[in-house]
């Protein structure tokens, strides 16, 4: 068996070191191709990578930076849904005929209430739900149970797509914080030597180089955050989906989250990022999407006019107002739900 850095024995799912499963644009694959013109970028060392199948360099600039992607302008929504519904029984509808697109390089925040279809929506974008009603596809192919059992089809989603959950503890099971980056890589096949460079490059953007050799479980909430994103990122996937990013983190681990989120879509990326944290939206987002309670679409545009929509946030329990007093006067504004805030009331005031 294949050993990492550290002496640890690695999973290669059977295919040896060195060995690997057919790419994108090899002979026998046919799902998810990639488009002509389109270059990845790598967290690499400008070594040849396996992902578009011709030999080809992708540039790199090995210090653990991005590299921005060439992509193509006339190309296809990345994700298209089609009166999509879900529900996880009779009693509890999660998406209620969703319609939309979103296109390669957006920022798009999916905002609503807890409850509302927000990380459903995500579930289904990373084809861990299909829709019971509707159609869903991903990169012009249709994305459905049957499609997700085909290994070649899964095999290219999942190397395009990567999904951050809300809770990083169910995200993250391996001995090691190395173990857990090097999982994803070795599962598509590369070699130990260039799984131990993506670790490394990995590491370093995310600035957990000192966390590789310890256990998880120790970590802190914003360390756990960290390497989660790093298990995703270390796939070198176009698309990132977050759900409820900023869930538990202290406000230090919150900025540093917004900063680099920034910096991936600079590098390229297509961000979908599902919050009821509007403090963040105008920093790592500049389309909305919203839900109401019924878990629809009511709404669908540029941050700053949904940002400034305060009817439609109160509708859709986004905000909410309550009173104040200021001496002998008392009136209401609204306030966002995702910072605590004082509901104490003085005698006389209506209630909130």
């Amino acid at each position: 068996m294949p050993t990492l850095g550290n002496g640890a024995i690695v999973p290669t799912l059977g295919l040896g070191t060195g060995a690997r499963r057919a790419y994108p644009g090899e002979p026998g694959t046919s799902c998810l191709p990639w488009e002509p013109g389109h270059v990845v970028p790598t967290l690499g060392n400008g070594a040849v990578v396996p992902t578009l199948g011709n030999g080809a360099i992708v540039p790199t600039l090995g210090n653990g930076a991005l590299q921005g992607s060439r992509l193509s302008e006339t190309a296809e929504p990345i994700f298209s849904l089609e009166g999509v519904t879900y529900a996880y029984s009779e009693s509890l509808p999660a998406l209620a005929e969703v319609t939309l697109s979103i296109g390669r390089g957006e920022r798009v925040a999916v905002l609503g209430a807890n409850g509302s279809g927000k990380s459903t929506l995500i579930k289904v974008l990373d084809g861990l739900l299909f829709p019971q009603r509707g159609a869903f596809t991903a990169f012009g192919q249709p994305i459905t149970e049957m499609t997700m059992r085909d290994d070649r089809c899964s095999f290219h989603f999942r190397r395009r797509v990567g999904f951050i959950f809300q809770n990083s503890d169910a995200q993250l099971f391996s001995p090691t914080v190395r173990e857990e980056i090097a999982f994803g890589p070795l599962q598509i096949g590369l070699s130990i030597a260039e799984v131990e460079a993506r670790i490394e490059d990995t590491a370093s953007l995310l600035e957990i180089a000192a966390l590789l050799d310890r256990a998880p479980y120790q970590l802190s909430g914003g360390e756990k955050k960290k390497v989660a994103i790093a298990s995703s990122l270390v796939i070198n996937p176009e698309v990132l989906l977050l759900d409820e990013p900023t869930t538990g983190l202290d406000p230090r681990s919150q900025y540093w989250l917004v900063a680099l989120l920034r910096k991936l879509h600079d590098a390229g990326k297509t961000l979908v990022i599902a919050t009821h944290d509007l403090a963040i939206v105008p920093d790592i987002a500049d389309r909305a999407i919203v839900f109401d309670e019924s878990h629809r679409i009511v709404a669908d545009g540029p941050i700053a006019e949904i940002l400034q929509n305060t009817e439609l946030l109160l509708g859709v329990n986004l905000v909410h107002e309550h009173w104040h007093r200021h001496g002998a006067l008392g009136h209401t504004h609204p306030h966002a739900h995702d910072k605590p805030h004082d509901h104490t009331l003085e005698p006389g005031l209506p209630p909130t």
